[in-house]
């Protein structure tokens, strides 16, 4: 399976539709009834857990018990969860994000240097999947490469703002550390050993992508989405949002939760390939976005994930006969693949790998 070199059709700025001033959107954007979002869904009490993560490294072994509880029971409950006190100081939080509002509000000559293509998703983007004629989604993206090294090139990342790259890189490194904490916590509260997931990522030898998401006004909120409802197919996912405009909404049985984000928190989901490892004991989770009439909304995703070569299976520690391997072993690179083509399908492209029972 070959990803082609370009889009299959010209590829429409929806800043630039937004910034038009038309009061209707274009039927692109027009989500079937059935996917379109309901602003009455979500009861305003639930949220998904906060954790605070200080709790890890407290002298008292019971406070360190149980925050690992916590994020068994938000990995087993929800596949989401915000961490405060993660180490990411809260001026880099705050910085990072305003400094690709700033980019996003370049003129579009300088946006248009970065244009991506489906070969790599690398720079500036307005869609995802390959299909002709799909409906889209009510949004521009900026997706940059930061682990393997090899993969990093800032000639591709923006050169405005100027400190821009330079933020990035300190924000990269602060989330690669918080991901491999992560990793040992998962491991932990598996039963398998502290290290497992680390080396079934790669050990130091993961990957890293960062997709900076940029939703603008919407005169029509109620037809489309800002990013249709999917899981994601990497590792973990932390998700830096918009603090002043709501927009993440979570999938809980039949209903969905929109996120209310905490001063300062990152968003940690199960993405699929946590999924397999762990043979479905922690789930991805459906999440979707939707767009705002009024307000523009800035979120960063953090993509944490294994080395892309290397075969992903359920932990031999976890398959029984009781429990047998729901999944046929692939690579990071295979399964990107084969999401890429399709673009966001709910959970339909994890859950067709399972194995028959």
């Amino acid at each position: 399976m070959v990803c082609p070199c370009d889009w299959p059709e010209p590829v429409v700025r929806v800043q630039s539709l937004s910034e038009s001033g038309k009061p209707v959107i274009p039927e692109r954007y027009i989500k079937p009834p059935t996917d379109r979002p309901s602003f009455n869904s979500s009861p305003p009490d639930i949220n998904i857990p906060i954790i605070d993560l200080a709790g890890l490294t407290n002298d008292d072994i019971t406070v360190r018990e149980a925050t690992l509880r916590e994020i068994s029971e938000a990995c087993r409950e929800w596949g989401f969860f915000q961490v405060v006190n993660h180490g990411l100081s809260g001026e880099l939080v705050d910085g990072v994000r305003e400094i690709w509002r700033e980019f996003f509000h370049e003129s579009m000559e300088v946006k248009q240097k970065y244009a991506n293509s489906p070969k790599t998703y690398e720079g500036y983007g307005s869609r995802l999947g390959l299909q002709k004629g799909a409906i889209l989604d009510w949004s521009d993206y900026y997706f940059l490469h930061y682990l393997p090294s090899n993969l990093k090139d800032h000639n591709k990342w923006p050169a405005t703002p100027s400190s821009l790259r330079e933020t990035v890189e300190e924000y990269s490194k602060e989330i690669v550390r918080l991901g491999s904490v992560l990793l040992e916590v998962f491991s932990i509260n598996l039963g398998l050993q502290k290290d497992y997931l680390q080396k079934a990522f790669g050990g130091e030898d993961v990957g890293a992508c960062l997709r900076v998401n940029f939703y603008p006004k919407c005169p029509q909120p109620d037809l489309t989405l800002g990013l249709s409802s999917h899981s994601d197919p990497g590792g973990i996912t932390f998700l830096l949002p918009d603090e002043n405009v709501s927009g993440l909404q979570v999938r809980r049985g039949e209903q969905w939760i929109t996120v209310k984000p905490a001063r300062h928190a990152i968003i940690a989901n199960i993405g699929d390939q946590i999924q397999v490892l762990s043979n479905a004991i922690y789930k991805s989770v459906e999440h979707r976005v939707i767009v705002n009439p009024d307000k523009e909304r800035v979120s960063l995703a953090y993509f944490f994930n294994p080395k892309s070569d290397l075969l992903i299976h359920p932990a031999p520690e976890l398959v029984t006969p009781e429990t047998p391997p729901l999944y046929p072993s692939m690579t990071f690179d295979e399964y990107r693949l084969f999401i890429r083509t399709r673009g966001p399908q709910g959970k339909s492209q994890v859950e067709s790998l399972k194995s028959p029972r």
